[in-house]
């Protein structure tokens, strides 16, 4: 089965940018090469993902806090996609158990 939600989901960001510019990464996610960046946060509290149970870091947010719920990747409901969607599906709620347990959500 083809699908062509890679592309849409690549067209979706593209817009994004377009429409709102560039939005700052999380501090956890910058290097910190200097003692300064280092001082100033960057790398602090960063979780990597294979350390993590699972192989997946639920709790670590990848996405500045304005896009932190939006979705660019929609799968088809056919084939591979089916499957990856029902993955994504999985990882959305087990991400909202972790950050409910954390008192986050």
């Amino acid at each position: 089965a083809k699908s062509n939600a890679a592309y849409a989901a690549f067209n979706a960001a593209r817009a994004e940018v377009r429409a709102n510019g560039t939005l700052e990464v999380p501090m956890h996610l910058r290097n910190a090469p200097t003692k300064l960046m280092k001082g100033l946060g960057y790398g602090k509290g960063y979780q990597y993902d294979p350390d993590a149970e699972g192989g997946v870091a639920l709790d670590q947010q990848c996405l500045p806090d304005a896009l932190a719920e939006r979705r660019f990747y929609e799968p088809v409901e056919r084939g591979l996609e089916l499957k990856i969607g029902e993955k994504l599906a999985a990882l959305r709620a087990a991400r909202t158990a972790a950050r409910t347990n954390k008192g986050e959500a």
